[in-house]
């Protein structure tokens, strides 16, 4: 991941070109925006795995992060970096539906 992530911000420089053609600008923007975001999604994938790892040396890992309570093996399997049980995640997600700006 980090070698793409090297090889997007070359592309990125590469891509600097101005295009005459406004189609050919603006379908060379999109492109990049894809890009960057999937490549945001992965930094942000490695954070955490990163974190999760940390949480396996330091006893922490399995444990919901609001409650302390164990989170569900299931969960685990299914999301191995969740930092939430399911109804910690769920109460989580209500909030933020409640209070997010529209």
């Amino acid at each position: 991941m980090l070698r793409e992530a090297r090889e997007t911000l070359q592309h990125l420089q590469d891509e600097n070109q101005n295009h005459p053609d406004l189609a050919d600008r603006a379908s060379s923007e999109t492109d990049r925006s894809i890009e960057l975001r999937a490549r945001d999604r992965q930094r942000k994938l490695i954070a955490k795995s990163d974190s999760a790892l940390q949480r396996i040396e330091d006893g922490s890992y399995g444990f919901c992060e609001d409650t302390g309570e164990p989170i569900s093996l299931k969960r685990l399997e299914a999301r191995p970096i969740a930092t939430l049980s399911v109804e910690a995640q769920e109460r989580h997600e209500r909030r933020e539906r409640v209070y997010r700006d529209d």
